[in-house]
């Protein structure tokens, strides 16, 4: 059942809201003139109203109980924010020039997290167009939008999104981000979005009033449960499995990024998210293209991404912070919070190999078992980073990698992302090293709710961060030194990472050893004392063994290398990376060698 307004075209417009619980419902056009128009009941608590001489632009509001105009929950878009009027939209009045677009394969994504807001100065859907040349130049062929969903205000992460089919009105219109989406097919760039469907924002939030939209059987970090499995979950279920679709339909998007699905609690027969993903397949095969779900979760649990045959959700991939986690912690020696369950190689060789380093294994942070082996599911259902949104705005200074690490360390994490035998991403800025913050920010109206942010911040702060000086996120300030310095892409040190970005991407993209996301053929050998790592994956004939020193000094180790004739291809010691110069040959033929490998360095060799 599709909900929220319909516009059919010649000012036919159908008007579809779920309200099981109320008896009198009517549609108020408040623009271009005011009428109200009754609404009737149909089966299963749903609403329907159509109508003539209803144009794209008409703002209305629904009528409850001949009370109080609330906007849509299901609205297309707020052109006046989150308390005012929806606007009827129509969703074919663009020219698409994509029809011969058939995506980019999962197992082959580059993908670029960015947030509209900050990615540029104008902080627009259309100002990011003139850049997907400069992305596809380095080698991205998927972007992933931070959440979009209309929040109160002009700036915010997105995840205070209160509408969850409306489009952020400070970023543009509708048919903004239909433009950006088909420019970027044209570049040959796949687009995700990041969907929330764990909890909604709390200003603006009414969508309670039409429904029982939330139940009180199960606690989020944000309060009540959304509804997927109590009395009245039918109506809620569908409004979600509608905007999955939605997006799909509706704006070409190629994936969904499902947030933080370990807060979203269904006990059914059915879970919300294998039905979710059961329908988007059904749209794939009607359109004949593949639409992907992506979900992010901290639960290391492959029924997320197991086939439905095999008792899984039947999502196609998932993040894992098991990655990050290891080479922040290797890089970095932070061990507060979450950190203290990793620092180790011996971690990190599993994170290659086996993908969650917590498999079933005793938890000191959270005190307890967590995960489950993820070894026979294919590295191409796994994203992996070494930064990205959370990792880095959830600081409360904000600090990227570049603040956290020396020039060094930064290229060895690049190298070890994209050695991985995983999907790799990257977050805004890391490819040239940007240096500007990623601070939390927002734009709330009531001042009660900005306290309520402050001191919850500064308590989820209080785990990771010991000393800075806060900032606050309502401030502007906070949002404006949040914004990308791009054009330093381009100058000194941040070219030198760039271009080490782009030929790491190349190599993925042509070797097949590289290429093939396959844990199978790959093994990862963790010298503790050393703090070193290498790395053999092979794919028919083409192999590959790489050397990661993760230790501050230089080491002195001898290695065994797999039989064959080896081909320095990348040594991020040498001068062509502003480095002082490597030690390690530029061709092994003997299977053992006593090397120096530099600090924080990293060399791949190919045969």
């Amino acid at each position: 059942m599709k909900v929220g307004s319909c516009y059919l075209g010649n000012g036919v417009c159908d008007f579809i809201l779920w309200t099981p619980l109320v008896e009198k419902v009517a549609v108020h056009i408040v623009s271009p003139e005011e009428k109200l128009l009754p609404m009737t009941k149909q089966e299963q608590g749903y609403w329907h109203l159509r109508t003539e001489k209803i144009d794209p632009g008409t703002l209305y509001y629904y009528q409850l109980e001949e009370a109080s105009d609330k906007p849509d929950p299901a609205s297309h878009f707020q052109p006046q924010g989150v308390h005012e009027a929806s606007e009827v939209i129509d969703h074919n009045n663009i020219n698409w020039q994509d029809s011969d677009w058939n995506g980019i394969a999962l197992d082959e994504m580059i993908i670029y997290e960015l947030h509209v807001g900050t990615f540029t100065d104008e902080g627009t859907f259309t100002a990011i167009i003139p850049r997907l040349s400069d992305l596809k130049e380095l080698g991205v062929n998927a972007i992933e939008i931070m959440p979009v969903a209309q929040f109160p205000g002009e700036r915010n992460w997105g995840y205070d999104g209160v509408y969850p089919y409306a489009v952020q009105n400070s970023y543009g219109r509708p048919e903004d981000l239909k433009q950006l989406i088909d420019a970027a097919h044209q570049q040959g760039i796949a687009v995700i979005l990041d969907v929330v469907y764990n909890h909604f924002g709390p200003e603006g939030n009414y969508i309670a009033h039409h429904g029982p939209y939330f139940t009180e059987t199960y606690r989020t970090p944000w309060g009540s449960a959304i509804n997927f499995d109590d009395a009245y979950s039918d109506g809620v279920r569908n409004y979600f499995i509608e905007n999955a679709l939605y997006w799909f339909e509706n704006y070409h998007f190629d994936a969904l990024r499902l947030d933080a699905i370990h807060a979203i609690y269904d006990l059914g027969a059915k879970h919300i998210l294998q039905e979710i993903a059961e329908r988007v397949e059904e749209l794939s095969q009607k359109i004949g293209r593949k639409f992907y779900l992506i979900a992010e979760s901290d639960l290391n649990d492959v029924r997320v991404i197991r086939p439905r045959e095999l008792g899984g959700y039947g999502i196609d991939a998932q993040w894992s912070d098991d990655f990050h986690h290891c080479i922040r912690t290797l890089l970095t020696k932070d061990l507060i919070g979450y950190y203290q369950d990793f620092g180790t190689c011996k971690q990190l060789a599993k994170a290659y190999q086996k993908t969650f380093v917590y498999d079933w294994q005793y938890s000191p942070f959270r005190k307890r078992y967590h995960g489950s082996d993820a070894s026979d599911r294919p590295g191409s259902q796994f994203v992996v980073c070494i930064q990205n949104h959370d990792q880095v705005g959830n600081r409360m200074l904000g600090e990227r990698l570049s603040d956290l690490v020396n020039f060094e360390g930064l290229k060895l994490a690049a190298g070890a992302l994209m050695l991985s035998p995983y999907i790799p991403l990257l977050f805004m800025g890391e490819e040239y090293g940007e240096e500007s913050p990623f601070l939390y920010f927002v734009s709330h109206n009531d001042p009660d709710l900005v306290k309520a942010v402050r001191e919850g911040r500064k308590k989820e702060f209080a785990d990771f961060h010991l000393e800075g000086e806060y900032i606050d996120p309502q401030s502007l300030e906070a949002f404006n030194s949040s914004k990308l310095q791009w054009e330093k892409r381009k100058e000194g040190k941040h070219q030198v990472l760039w271009q080490l970005y782009r030929q790491l991407i190349q190599l993925r993209r042509t070797i097949p050893a590289l290429k093939k996301l396959d844990k199978q053929n790959l093994k990862a050998t963790a010298y503790e004392q050393e703090n070193v790592l290498l790395l053999h994956r092979w794919q028919d004939n083409s192999q590959i063994f790489s050397i990661l020193n993760f230790n501050q000094q230089n080491v002195s180790l001898k290695i065994s290398f797999p039989p064959g004739n080896w081909q320095k291809i990348l040594d991020s010691a040498e001068p062509k990376w502003m480095s002082d110069g490597s030690e390690l040959p530029e061709r092994i033929e003997t299977e053992e060698q006593e090397l120096l490998i530099k600090s924080h360095s990293f060399a791949i060799y190919h045969q």
